[in-house]
Protein backbone atom coordinates (compact mmCIF):
# COMPACT_ATOMS: atom_id res chain seq x y z
CA UNK A 1 0.00 0.00 0.00
CA UNK A 2 1.44 3.44 -0.85
CA UNK A 3 1.65 6.39 1.54
CA UNK A 4 -1.14 8.28 -0.22
CA UNK A 5 -3.60 5.51 0.55
CA UNK A 6 -2.33 5.26 4.13
CA UNK A 7 -2.79 9.03 4.61
CA UNK A 8 -6.29 8.73 3.19
CA UNK A 9 -7.09 6.05 5.74
CA UNK A 10 -5.69 8.21 8.56
CA UNK A 11 -7.79 11.18 7.46
CA UNK A 12 -10.79 8.89 7.34
CA UNK A 13 -9.84 7.67 10.80
CA UNK A 14 -9.81 11.24 12.14
CA UNK A 15 -13.34 11.80 10.92
CA UNK A 16 -14.55 8.59 12.44
CA UNK A 17 -12.81 9.29 15.74
CA UNK A 18 -14.52 12.67 15.89
CA UNK A 19 -17.82 10.79 15.94
CA UNK A 20 -16.75 7.61 17.72
CA UNK A 21 -13.88 8.44 20.02
CA UNK A 22 -14.10 5.03 21.70
CA UNK A 23 -12.54 3.19 18.75
CA UNK A 24 -9.52 5.50 18.43
CA UNK A 25 -6.99 2.89 19.53
CA UNK A 26 -8.48 0.17 17.30
CA UNK A 27 -8.02 2.29 14.17
CA UNK A 28 -4.42 3.16 15.11
CA UNK A 29 -3.63 -0.50 15.70
CA UNK A 30 -4.99 -1.52 12.28
CA UNK A 31 -3.12 1.26 10.48
CA UNK A 32 0.19 0.52 12.21
CA UNK A 33 -0.12 -3.18 11.44
CA UNK A 34 -0.83 -2.41 7.77
CA UNK A 35 2.18 -0.10 7.47
CA UNK A 36 4.50 -2.70 9.01
CA UNK A 37 3.23 -5.47 6.73
CA UNK A 38 3.82 -3.39 3.61
CA UNK A 39 7.39 -2.49 4.53
CA UNK A 40 8.50 -6.09 5.09
CA UNK A 41 10.68 -7.14 2.14
CA UNK A 42 9.10 -9.89 0.08
CA UNK A 43 5.65 -9.70 1.68
CA UNK A 44 4.40 -7.40 -1.07
CA UNK A 45 5.60 -5.57 -4.13
CA UNK A 46 8.28 -2.90 -3.87
CA UNK A 47 8.49 0.28 -5.91
CA UNK A 48 11.93 0.67 -7.49
CA UNK A 49 13.28 3.32 -9.83
CA UNK A 50 13.52 1.82 -13.31
CA UNK A 51 17.02 3.29 -13.80
CA UNK A 52 18.26 0.98 -11.05
CA UNK A 53 17.17 -2.13 -12.96
CA UNK A 54 19.52 -3.60 -15.54
CA UNK A 55 18.33 -5.84 -18.35
CA UNK A 56 18.69 -9.58 -17.84
CA UNK A 57 21.61 -10.86 -19.97
CA UNK A 58 19.87 -14.24 -20.01
CA UNK A 59 16.70 -12.78 -21.55
CA UNK A 60 15.45 -15.51 -23.89
CA UNK A 61 13.33 -13.11 -25.89
CA UNK A 62 15.16 -10.82 -28.32
CA UNK A 63 12.38 -9.37 -30.51
CA UNK A 64 9.86 -6.89 -29.13
CA UNK A 65 7.07 -5.64 -31.41
CA UNK A 66 6.99 -1.83 -31.30
CA UNK A 67 3.26 -1.55 -31.92
CA UNK A 68 2.54 -4.02 -29.12
CA UNK A 69 4.89 -2.12 -26.78
CA UNK A 70 3.13 1.17 -27.55
CA UNK A 71 -0.25 -0.45 -26.92
CA UNK A 72 0.98 -1.77 -23.58
CA UNK A 73 2.43 1.66 -22.74
CA UNK A 74 -0.98 3.25 -23.38
CA UNK A 75 -2.62 0.71 -21.08
CA UNK A 76 0.01 1.33 -18.39
CA UNK A 77 -0.66 5.08 -18.52
CA UNK A 78 -4.29 4.38 -17.65
CA UNK A 79 -4.14 1.32 -15.38
CA UNK A 80 -0.50 1.19 -14.26
CA UNK A 81 1.55 -2.04 -14.22
CA UNK A 82 -0.86 -4.72 -13.09
CA UNK A 83 1.64 -7.60 -12.96
CA UNK A 84 4.84 -6.63 -11.09
CA UNK A 85 8.26 -7.34 -12.57
CA UNK A 86 10.57 -9.90 -10.97
CA UNK A 87 14.14 -8.84 -10.13
CA UNK A 88 17.09 -9.99 -8.09
CA UNK A 89 19.20 -7.70 -5.95
CA UNK A 90 22.81 -7.47 -7.16
CA UNK A 91 23.96 -4.84 -4.66
CA UNK A 92 22.60 -1.81 -2.88
CA UNK A 93 20.48 0.20 -5.32
CA UNK A 94 21.24 -2.21 -8.16
CA UNK A 95 18.86 -4.87 -9.47
CA UNK A 96 18.76 -7.27 -12.40
CA UNK A 97 15.60 -8.16 -14.27
CA UNK A 98 14.54 -11.80 -14.15
CA UNK A 99 11.23 -11.40 -15.97
CA UNK A 100 9.16 -8.53 -17.29
CA UNK A 101 11.40 -6.77 -19.83
CA UNK A 102 8.41 -6.03 -22.04
CA UNK A 103 6.63 -4.34 -19.14
CA UNK A 104 9.81 -2.45 -18.21
CA UNK A 105 10.24 -1.15 -21.76
CA UNK A 106 6.59 -0.15 -22.01
CA UNK A 107 6.70 1.61 -18.63
CA UNK A 108 9.58 3.78 -19.85
CA UNK A 109 7.59 4.67 -22.98
CA UNK A 110 4.67 5.54 -20.70
CA UNK A 111 6.95 7.88 -18.73
CA UNK A 112 7.03 5.92 -15.48
CA UNK A 113 10.16 6.39 -13.38
CA UNK A 114 9.26 3.71 -10.82
CA UNK A 115 7.92 0.20 -11.31
CA UNK A 116 6.48 -2.42 -8.92
CA UNK A 117 8.70 -5.46 -8.47
CA UNK A 118 9.06 -8.72 -6.62
CA UNK A 119 12.59 -9.18 -5.30
CA UNK A 120 13.90 -12.74 -5.58
CA UNK A 121 17.13 -14.34 -4.40
CA UNK A 122 18.71 -16.24 -7.30
CA UNK A 123 22.10 -17.14 -8.73
CA UNK A 124 22.89 -16.95 -12.46
CA UNK A 125 21.51 -20.38 -13.32
CA UNK A 126 18.38 -19.90 -11.24
CA UNK A 127 17.84 -16.48 -12.85
CA UNK A 128 18.19 -18.01 -16.31
CA UNK A 129 15.83 -20.84 -15.46
CA UNK A 130 13.20 -18.50 -14.02
CA UNK A 131 13.47 -16.15 -17.02
CA UNK A 132 13.12 -18.99 -19.52
CA UNK A 133 10.22 -20.66 -17.75
CA UNK A 134 8.40 -17.36 -17.27
CA UNK A 135 8.95 -16.59 -20.94
CA UNK A 136 7.66 -20.02 -22.04
CA UNK A 137 4.42 -19.44 -20.15
CA UNK A 138 3.57 -16.38 -22.26
CA UNK A 139 0.70 -16.96 -24.66
CA UNK A 140 2.15 -14.86 -27.50
CA UNK A 141 5.22 -17.05 -28.01
CA UNK A 142 5.22 -19.08 -31.22
CA UNK A 143 6.12 -22.78 -31.29
CA UNK A 144 9.70 -22.17 -32.49
CA UNK A 145 10.38 -19.70 -29.65
CA UNK A 146 9.02 -22.22 -27.15
CA UNK A 147 11.23 -24.94 -28.63
CA UNK A 148 14.29 -22.68 -28.44
CA UNK A 149 13.56 -21.88 -24.80
CA UNK A 150 13.13 -25.56 -24.00
CA UNK A 151 16.45 -26.32 -25.70
CA UNK A 152 18.20 -23.55 -23.74
CA UNK A 153 16.86 -24.93 -20.48
CA UNK A 154 18.24 -28.34 -21.41
CA UNK A 155 21.63 -27.04 -22.56
CA UNK A 156 22.29 -24.28 -20.05
CA UNK A 157 20.49 -25.54 -16.95
CA UNK A 158 21.63 -29.15 -17.33
CA UNK A 159 18.11 -30.57 -17.55
CA UNK A 160 16.82 -33.62 -19.40
CA UNK A 161 13.41 -33.90 -21.08
CA UNK A 162 11.79 -35.46 -17.99
CA UNK A 163 12.99 -32.85 -15.49
CA UNK A 164 12.20 -30.04 -17.93
CA UNK A 165 8.66 -31.34 -18.45
CA UNK A 166 8.17 -31.39 -14.68
CA UNK A 167 9.41 -27.81 -14.30
CA UNK A 168 7.19 -26.34 -17.01
CA UNK A 169 4.18 -28.50 -16.14
CA UNK A 170 3.98 -30.26 -19.50
CA UNK A 171 4.05 -33.86 -20.69
CA UNK A 172 7.44 -35.17 -21.76
CA UNK A 173 6.08 -35.84 -25.27
CA UNK A 174 4.97 -32.21 -25.54
CA UNK A 175 8.45 -30.94 -24.66
CA UNK A 176 10.04 -33.34 -27.16
CA UNK A 177 7.63 -32.26 -29.91
CA UNK A 178 8.56 -28.59 -29.50
CA UNK A 179 12.28 -29.33 -29.49
CA UNK A 180 11.92 -31.52 -32.59
CA UNK A 181 10.67 -28.45 -34.51
CA UNK A 182 14.16 -26.94 -34.31
CA UNK A 183 15.39 -29.63 -36.72
CA UNK A 184 12.99 -28.51 -39.44
CA UNK A 185 14.40 -26.62 -42.48
CA UNK A 186 14.62 -22.80 -42.09
CA UNK A 187 11.75 -22.14 -44.53
CA UNK A 188 9.38 -24.23 -42.42
CA UNK A 189 10.56 -22.63 -39.17
CA UNK A 190 9.92 -19.17 -40.63
CA UNK A 191 6.41 -20.26 -41.64
CA UNK A 192 5.75 -21.39 -38.05
CA UNK A 193 7.01 -18.07 -36.69
CA UNK A 194 4.80 -16.14 -39.11
CA UNK A 195 1.78 -18.33 -38.27
CA UNK A 196 1.47 -19.61 -41.86
CA UNK A 197 1.24 -23.16 -40.57
CA UNK A 198 0.07 -24.46 -37.21
CA UNK A 199 1.78 -26.56 -34.57
CA UNK A 200 -0.20 -29.53 -35.89
CA UNK A 201 1.20 -29.04 -39.41
CA UNK A 202 4.71 -28.65 -38.01
CA UNK A 203 4.45 -31.81 -35.91
CA UNK A 204 3.38 -33.80 -38.99
CA UNK A 205 6.30 -32.41 -41.01
CA UNK A 206 8.75 -33.14 -38.19
CA UNK A 207 7.79 -36.82 -38.41
CA UNK A 208 9.28 -36.95 -41.93
CA UNK A 209 12.90 -38.11 -42.02
CA UNK A 210 14.04 -36.59 -45.32
CA UNK A 211 14.38 -32.83 -45.82
CA UNK A 212 13.37 -32.91 -49.49
CA UNK A 213 10.13 -34.71 -48.58
CA UNK A 214 9.49 -32.25 -45.72
CA UNK A 215 9.81 -29.31 -48.11
CA UNK A 216 7.70 -31.02 -50.76
CA UNK A 217 4.83 -31.64 -48.33
CA UNK A 218 5.26 -28.15 -46.83
CA UNK A 219 4.92 -26.47 -50.24
CA UNK A 220 1.83 -28.55 -50.96
CA UNK A 221 0.31 -27.50 -47.64
CA UNK A 222 0.81 -23.82 -48.52
CA UNK A 223 -0.29 -24.05 -52.14
CA UNK A 224 -3.43 -26.10 -51.43
CA UNK A 225 -4.25 -24.72 -47.98
CA UNK A 226 -4.30 -28.20 -46.47
CA UNK A 227 -5.49 -28.71 -42.90
CA UNK A 228 -3.62 -30.79 -40.32
CA UNK A 229 -5.44 -34.07 -41.03
CA UNK A 230 -4.84 -33.72 -44.77
CA UNK A 231 -1.16 -33.02 -44.08
CA UNK A 232 -0.88 -36.10 -41.84
CA UNK A 233 -2.53 -38.21 -44.56
CA UNK A 234 -0.05 -37.02 -47.22
CA UNK A 235 2.89 -37.69 -44.91
CA UNK A 236 1.60 -41.20 -44.12
CA UNK A 237 1.03 -41.94 -47.81
CA UNK A 238 4.51 -40.83 -48.85
CA UNK A 239 6.15 -42.65 -45.97
CA UNK A 240 4.29 -45.81 -46.96
CA UNK A 241 5.45 -45.45 -50.57
CA UNK A 242 9.01 -44.83 -49.43
CA UNK A 243 9.00 -47.94 -47.22
CA UNK A 244 7.53 -50.11 -49.98
CA UNK A 245 10.16 -48.88 -52.44
CA UNK A 246 12.91 -49.55 -49.93
CA UNK A 247 11.67 -53.10 -49.36
CA UNK A 248 11.62 -53.72 -53.11
CA UNK A 249 15.17 -52.44 -53.47
CA UNK A 250 16.27 -54.63 -50.57
CA UNK A 251 14.72 -57.70 -52.17
CA UNK A 252 16.39 -56.93 -55.50
CA UNK A 253 19.73 -56.39 -53.81
CA UNK A 254 19.38 -59.62 -51.82
CA UNK A 255 19.01 -61.72 -54.97
CA UNK A 256 22.38 -62.60 -56.43
CA UNK A 257 23.49 -65.18 -58.95
CA UNK A 258 25.00 -68.24 -57.20
CA UNK A 259 28.19 -67.84 -59.25
CA UNK A 260 28.58 -64.21 -58.13
CA UNK A 261 27.74 -65.13 -54.55
CA UNK A 262 30.70 -67.52 -54.57
CA UNK A 263 33.04 -64.72 -55.65
CA UNK A 264 31.46 -62.39 -53.09
CA UNK A 265 32.13 -64.89 -50.29
CA UNK A 266 35.71 -65.42 -51.52
CA UNK A 267 36.49 -61.67 -51.58
CA UNK A 268 34.86 -61.18 -48.17
CA UNK A 269 37.13 -63.84 -46.72
CA UNK A 270 40.18 -62.42 -48.53
CA UNK A 271 39.78 -58.79 -47.45
CA UNK A 272 38.25 -59.40 -44.01
CA UNK A 273 35.25 -57.18 -44.72
CA UNK A 274 31.81 -57.88 -46.20
CA UNK A 275 32.19 -57.38 -49.96
CA UNK A 276 29.09 -56.87 -52.12
CA UNK A 277 28.87 -57.57 -55.85
CA UNK A 278 26.00 -55.88 -57.71
CA UNK A 279 25.26 -56.80 -61.31
CA UNK A 280 22.60 -55.97 -63.88
CA UNK A 281 22.67 -56.75 -67.61
CA UNK A 282 26.25 -57.93 -67.39
CA UNK A 283 27.43 -54.71 -65.71
CA UNK A 284 27.88 -53.90 -62.06
CA UNK A 285 30.19 -52.92 -59.25
CA UNK A 286 32.11 -54.35 -56.31
CA UNK A 287 31.79 -52.59 -52.97
CA UNK A 288 34.55 -53.11 -50.42
CA UNK A 289 33.72 -51.19 -47.19
CA UNK A 290 36.40 -50.06 -44.73
CA UNK A 291 36.17 -48.79 -41.15
CA UNK A 292 39.16 -46.43 -40.93
CA UNK A 293 42.11 -45.05 -42.85
CA UNK A 294 44.26 -47.86 -41.51
CA UNK A 295 41.67 -50.39 -42.65
CA UNK A 296 41.66 -48.81 -46.12
CA UNK A 297 45.45 -49.00 -46.36
CA UNK A 298 45.31 -52.66 -45.32
CA UNK A 299 42.77 -53.51 -48.04
CA UNK A 300 44.73 -51.62 -50.71
CA UNK A 301 47.93 -53.44 -49.79
CA UNK A 302 46.09 -56.75 -50.16
CA UNK A 303 44.77 -55.68 -53.57
CA UNK A 304 48.21 -54.62 -54.80
CA UNK A 305 49.69 -57.96 -53.80
CA UNK A 306 47.28 -59.84 -56.05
Amino acid sequence: MNMAKINQKKELGKGIRALLGDINQDIEDVLDKEIIQNTVKGSSTNLIKSVLIEVNPFQPRVNFDEDALNELASSIKIHGIIQPLTVRELSKDKYQLISGERRLRASKIAGLTEVPVYIRTANDQEALEMALIENIQREELNAIEIGMNYQRLIDECDLNHDSLAERVGKKRSTVSNYIRLLKLPPDIQVAIREDKISMGHARALAAVDEIDMQLSVFNEVLSKGLNVRQTEAIVASRQEYKNAKKQTQTKEASFIDPHLRKWQDTLTSEFGTKVQIMQKDGKGSIQVPFQSEEDLERIIELMLKK
